[in-house]
């Protein structure tokens, strides 16, 4: 395990955690997951005003800190993951209109198009 980010780890793959985090945020941003939230909001809710005993409560409020937890780790990779996309296609296009603006088109061309495509990778 590593503790760099994952821009900055090299190479044009992907790992399996990013990945797995690809494919929970897809998840996450469909109707089912709304619904199963609105769902697991709706037990907490319930369970609260019938009275039910104390270990629903437990198990609904539980159930709420560990859906919200792993979403928020989720949402904190994703943004991590675009952040870094993004300046390092800034700064691809900086170093290529000034190599435009110098007149010599070289390495900063094929960099910018190499950034481009990242999308396709993250």
């Amino acid at each position: 395990m590593t503790l760099q980010h994952p821009a900055d780890r090299g190479g044009t793959g992907r790992g399996r955690f990013e990945r797995f985090a690809e494919s929970v945020s897809t998840l996450t941003s469909s109707p089912a997951f709304f619904v199963f939230c609105l769902a697991l909001v709706s037990f907490t809710v319930a369970v609260h005003i019938a009275g039910i005993a104390t270990e629903w409560l437990l198990l609904a409020g539980d159930s709420m800190t560990a859906v919200t937890l792993l979403l928020l780790a989720l949402l904190k990779n994703s943004e991590l993951r675009a952040e870094r996309a993004i300046q390092r296609k800034l700064d691809a296009i900086a170093a290529a209109l000034l190599e435009a603006q110098e007149g010599e088109p070289g390495k900063a061309h094929g960099n910018l198009r190499n950034v481009i495509r990242m999308e396709e990778e993250i």
